[in-house]
């Protein structure tokens, strides 16, 4: 699990995230969504789940 700070929302619903490495990365609509976000907003924590290298999952910190 990886954690980070969400960076932009975009109107499709995909998400660019801010990892506390300092790297910037895209999260796609279904793993916003696949972590019951309706509206994430930028400041908010995260983590971040991936499956074979692919985010599959942004949730709520752990």
């Amino acid at each position: 699990m990886e954690q980070a700070t969400v960076h932009t929302v975009t109107p499709d619903g995909s998400a660019i995230v801010l990892r506390d490495d300092g790297l910037l990365v895209d999260v796609p609509a279904a793993a916003v969504s696949a972590g019951g976000w309706r509206a994430p907003r930028p400041g908010q924590r995260v983590t971040l789940r991936r499956e074979n290298g692919v985010i599959v999952g942004m949730f709520p910190p752990s």
